[in-house]
């Protein structure tokens, strides 16, 4: 079972370029490393502009245009093994199907079961906390799990994923090149020049989520960002598609890591955009959809991780949010849940989010009552942009009957304005 699962995380030939059967994103080819600076420019421009153009901004950036993404999916594929090890021992301890921070091996049964399973004696596995804050309380959770290979640490250190068949640990970072290893250096720095940038210019930068299959190495990579640049406010945003059956388990881990350490929570919410790759990838490649079964189910999932940011909001003060939807419902879902909470707009601890050209009659009364909301903008050649706004609106459900609706509601207030002598006030 496991190995089937997994098979998610392995690099297929036919999705290498990721861009087969995208409807909805734009989509980056790898060339080289040249390629990727270039890019990284184009994204500092767009931060400037950003800066220029309005108070708190945001500018986006896809982490597939920074680096190569074969290596995204071998790095993704390192980090999940490693979890997977984790809630296999958890299983095996009784423990299978409990929320993923309710998860907790007791120190003393790991370090037992390391041992029979020949992966590392009593005292190698004790070397494993030495200098770290872990299993001080006598358990292990997987947040504690996973800093074991903290990327501030010397990557080829700390990636040792137990091989259940050979009883060893396999250092699987010692398989890369000497150029993969640098495609992982630079695509940090890459990630350190943009931050310091937007830190600089007062501009907030959204990380956008991208396939699945890529999706553990960009969280890993901009969570280890956001605990740099988010320490007195949130800079850096993580985008979290709530299609996934995953998104409350990775936006309850990556809050919880933040309540521990101090830093900020940013995240901008969206439902998600590769719905048909990835559904054609599982079936190809032998392992269950990662995308929720229904429109409903991803709704629920929505307002769910939704609600639990705005919780911390109240609780905390060190999250925020970017409701990025079209979805007039979820609006209202969340400025109902922001009067119950006392969450104020002028707070700017919630905002929203449209795209340019869509769903106006959300965006505007929302800002003419105060709440920060901002339109997502593409730029680019006519010839790309057009093509992917056209899939965007066809890839919305009810994209025409909102669109219907707001020219309804654009005629109706032609006819008051007719009627009271007040059209152009």
């Amino acid at each position: 079972g496991a190995e089937k699962r997994e098979k998610q995380y392995q690099a297929h030939q036919g999705f290498g370029d990721h861009h087969g059967g995208v409807t909805s994103a734009h989509t980056y080819f790898y060339a080289d490393e040249a390629k990727c600076d270039q890019r990284m420019e184009t994204f500092l421009r767009c931060i400037d502009a950003s800066s220029g153009s309005s108070d708190d901004g945001f500018a986006a950036i896809k982490l597939t245009a920074l680096a190569r993404p074969q290596f995204l999916v071998r790095f993704s594929e390192v980090l999940v093994k490693w979890r997977r090890f984790f809630h296999q021992m958890a299983a095996e301890e009784g423990q299978a199907g409990r929320a993923v921070l309710d998860t907790k091996l007791e120190v003393e049964k790991l370090q037992e079961a390391l041992a029979n399973l020949g992966i590392a004696s009593k005292a190698e596995s004790q070397l494993w906390f030495t200098g770290e804050n872990l299993g001080m309380s006598g358990t292990v959770d997987l947040l504690d799990w996973n800093s074991l290979f903290d990327s501030r640490a010397k990557l080829s250190r700390p990636l040792l994923i137990p091989n259940r068949k050979t009883g060893q640990l396999e250092p699987l970072l010692s398989r890369f090149s000497k150029e993969e290893e640098l495609q992982m250096k630079r695509v940090l720095q890459r990630m350190d020049v943009l931050a310091k940038r937007a830190m600089d210019k007062g501009v907030r930068l959204m990380v956008d989520a991208e396939q699945s299959y890529f999706q553990p190495a960009i969280s890993h990579l901009t969570v280890e960002t956001q605990r740099r640049f988010n320490k007195s406010q949130p800079i850096i945003y993580n985008t979290y598609q709530c299609y996934l059956k995953e998104a409350y388990n990775n936006v309850t881990g990556d809050m919880e890591l933040s309540r521990r350490e101090g830093w900020h929570f940013g995240t901008k919410l969206v439902r998600g955009a590769y719905m048909e790759q990835e559904r054609e990838r599982a079936a190809q490649m032998g392992y269950e959809d990662p995308i929720n079964p229904t429109y409903e189910k991803t709704n629920e999932m929505y307002h769910r991780c939704l609600n639990y940011v705005l919780e911390e909001i109240k609780h905390s003060r060190k999250a925020s949010v970017m409701v990025a939807s079209h979805n007039e419902d979820t609006v209202k879902f969340t400025l109902r849940r922001m009067m119950e909470l006392g969450i104020h707009p002028s707070d700017k601890k919630v905002c929203f989010g449209q795209l340019l050209g869509m769903c106006d009659q959300i965006t505007f009364p929302l800002g003419q009552a105060g709440f920060p909301v901002y339109k997502y903008v593409p730029y680019g050649p006519v010839n790309e942009v057009l093509p992917y706004l056209s899939r965007r609106a066809q890839e919305n459900r009810g994209f025409m009957q909102r669109a219907n609706h707001e020219r309804d509601l654009l005629w109706k207030e032609v006819k008051r304005r007719l009627l009271t002598g007040k059209l152009f006030s």
